[in-house]
């Protein structure tokens, strides 16, 4: 199918509000921030040109954020020119712009925005790389307030590559990881922006890593991950519940998974990973390091947890399935190269960061059997269009729809049963 670029030239004033659905993907990872979708009766294989192509966008600017679907309005993020904006966009109207807003100054080291828009109702809410945080109003992206994580949170950063995670939202609250001696977490009125705590005993940096909610030892919490540790803190008011050491090194990126009290973290940089038990007894918190290795060392791809089983990119070892109570490495293998991704349907959707198209390195995203028995390519394809940048967007799946984002420019394929 010929690609169609698109131009993001036009901004309208209005658009449907959708409910969220099932097979949405209205925040980071997508409905349960654990990159996996929730939809089935999709392709088993792929041709070996890919799924068909439904539409190509551009003018999204420079990015690596990934998107947020909600029915057909798309949100994503990137700078253009003196600013950096979040940007809606229509997947009927093969990835017409809707509106674009303006959050704040564009550029940093590896310039671009590195948040993807967390949607909640009527509302969108972003993060800049310098620490702009905005709630938009879904139909027209006019803006209702905005925050500023340095300026007025007193955040402070592990290093100099930006604010880069993708705000939570839970009930009434933006939950948001400034970082400093006030509280490194901080839940802010989701309708007005004032703070509502920080957490209290938790004064960690910011990573760039985003929060998870969970309900560990009958208590709901916030996990969130440092480059010194991983900690929770109690939902109603921010209180440290438990803190177990961790040291990460010059970038802690993926995001955590929780389950069964259990709580898996894992950093690039010859770190390594970590599965800590999380235990209460009479609402006093403990935790116990069930394992350490580096055979799921993850920069930022991502790690996900289907059935009793890790499956992710590891610098040490390549494409890798691990038990995740154990530890065991299971399988390994080189794939289609260092990467990100999702799971649909049983399957994995692996996707290379390729590096610099003029390397030579690849540019393939593959769907994968998301089994122990092996790694099992069903299909795979090289994206067309490469920017010269690293793809280090995730790939998303929602709505029958695979979205690559590309630097500037937004791949929609088909990813339905024919």
């Amino acid at each position: 199918m010929r690609h169609t670029a698109l131009w993001l030239n036009s901004l309208l004033s209005t658009l449907i509000v959708f409910p969220v659905l099932a097979d949405d993907w209205p925040q980071w990872r997508g409905p349960r921030r654990d990159g996996m979708s929730t939809e089935t009766g999709l392709a088993q294989t792929w041709a070996s040109n890919g799924p068909p192509v439904l539409w190509m966008a551009r003018g999204l600017g420079v990015g690596y954020s990934s998107v947020s679907v909600v029915g057909d309005r798309i949100y994503t993020m990137g700078d253009s020119g003196d600013f950096s904006y979040v940007h809606a966009l229509d997947a009927a109207e093969h990835g017409k712009v809707v509106w674009s807003t303006r959050v704040g100054k564009p550029g940093g080291d590896y310039p671009g925005t590195r948040s993807t828009p967390t949607v909640d109702g009527d509302r969108v809410y972003a993060l800049g790389q310098w620490g702009d945080l905005v709630c938009l109003e879904a139909k027209d992206g006019k803006e209702v307030w905005r925050k500023h994580l340095k300026q007025d949170l007193g955040g402070e950063m592990m290093s100099g590559w930006g604010y880069s995670e993708s705000v939570l939202i839970d009930g009434e609250n933006v939950i948001c990881t400034p970082g400093g001696k006030h509280g490194t977490l901080a839940a802010l009125n989701k309708k007005t922006g004032e703070t509502v705590w920080r957490s209290k005993g938790a004064e960690d940096r910011a990573a760039y890593c985003s929060p998870i909610l969970a309900d560990a030892g009958g208590v709901r919490q916030y996990i969130q991950l440092t480059d010194k540790s991983v900690l929770g803190v109690a939902a109603a008011d921010g209180k440290l519940l438990w803190r177990a050491e961790r040291r990460g090194s010059t970038a802690v990126v993926p995001t955590p998974i929780y389950k069964d009290d259990h709580v898996f973290v894992t950093s690039g940089y010859g770190v390594g990973c970590n599965l800590f038990r999380v235990a209460s007894d009479n609402g006093k918190f403990t935790t116990f390091q069930v394992y350490a290795n580096k055979d799921l060392d993850n920069h930022h791809g991502g790690v996900v947890l289907v059935g009793d089983y890790l499956y992710g990119y590891s610098d040490s070892k390549g494409w890798v399935c691990m038990e995740f109570k154990t530890g065991k490495l299971v399988w390994s293998s080189r794939g289609v190269g260092k990467g990100s991704l999702t799971v649909v349907d049983g399957k994995l959707i692996c996707r290379s960061q390729g590096e610099r198209r003029s390397s030579g390195k690849s540019s393939a995203i593959a769907l994968v059997q998301a089994s122990p028995e092996g790694y099992n390519e069903l299909g795979r394809f090289d994206q067309p269009e490469r920017s010269l940048r690293e793809a280090w967007p995730h790939p998303v799946a929602a709505g029958g729809r695979l979205f690559i984002r590309d630097m500037d420019g937004l791949l929609c394929y088909d990813i339905r049963k024919k």
